[in-house]
């Protein structure tokens, strides 16, 4: 079976090297959303619900830094860092905090290893990012190392089936014939195992939440321009990396309309206990 891309440290560098390939995937999957809410509120939201006033944060995996952001804007928490393996990615943290006027710490790290001292964290969010572990519950359970006791992680993952509508698209027209056979990026850590692996290292599963979310593709251009940074797929070598090309191969087999894919978003809140 192909390495998951996802879980491999050798694609880590071609997938987030740079801050551009994931706002490309971000913005044209936020931009096909039809259903669902926003998860950077939601998970704010969560964090507010859970969180002592003035509270120490850490957004962990933070990519480009939206929920750090928000988290910072909406909860003025007394030291907001946000950590990421990827320091281009830590970079565009540091630009758009500088240019929202909000104050965010950042670190670079691995985080199966946080450079933080135990229980330095009243909260501690991972959101979209655990699956890029082969192991997750040595994730979490650094997460909770990092947690004064009483201290909560929110955390957010995706079902193991999500898009599979645009797996089976792939395998339909030829495009991509494995695309529906071929291992979930979400497959360590997903809407299934979540709870599970949590309560594993350690943590106390306070709250469980599944919310689907249902994303419409309007055209051959923007299916395309999400397709190109879906490392899940194998294309033929000349429409890699090249959505215009994608776009006119999907129309030149038939798919030019609509076209409709789901995902289960899963939230898990849970405690550190003494």
């Amino acid at each position: 079976m192909p390495t998951n891309p996802f879980t491999d440290p050798a694609q880590m560098t071609p997938l987030y090297g740079t801050a551009v390939r994931i706002k490309h995937r971000t913005t044209a999957l936020l931009a096909a959303k039809i259903s669902g809410a926003n998860a950077t509120t939601a998970l704010t939201q969560l964090v507010a619900s859970v969180a002592p006033p003035s509270p120490v944060v850490a957004d962990i995996g933070c990519g480009r830094g939206s929920l750090a952001l928000s988290i910072a804007a909406h909860l003025r928490p007394a030291r907001m860092i946000a950590i990421d393996q990827s320091n281009a990615l830590l970079d565009a943290v540091r630009a758009r905090a500088a240019s929202a006027g909000a104050t965010i710490q950042t670190l670079q790290a691995d985080f199966h290893a946080l450079p933080l001292p135990d229980g330095e964290l009243d909260v501690a969010t991972a959101a979209f990012c655990l699956y890029h572990s082969d192991h997750p519950q040595m994730v979490a359970a650094e997460i909770a190392r990092c947690l004064a006791d009483g201290g909560h992680a929110v955390l957010a993952t995706k079902s193991a089936d999500s898009y599979h509508e645009l797996d089976e698209l792939l395998a339909r027209t030829g495009l991509d014939p494995a695309a529906s056979e071929r291992q979930s990026l979400y497959s360590s850590f997903n809407s299934t195992n979540a709870a599970a692996v949590t309560a594993a290292a350690g943590l106390q599963v306070v709250d469980i939440a599944n919310e689907q979310h249902v994303f419409r593709f309007d055209d051959s251009a923007h299916l395309a321009a999400y397709l190109t940074t879906t490392p899940k797929y194998v294309l033929p070598e000349q429409l890699v990396d090249n959505p215009r090309s994608l776009a006119e191969e999907l129309a030149r087999r038939g798919i030019d309309g609509p076209v409709t894919t789901t995902s289960t978003v899963t939230y898990v809140t849970a405690r550190r206990t003494a």
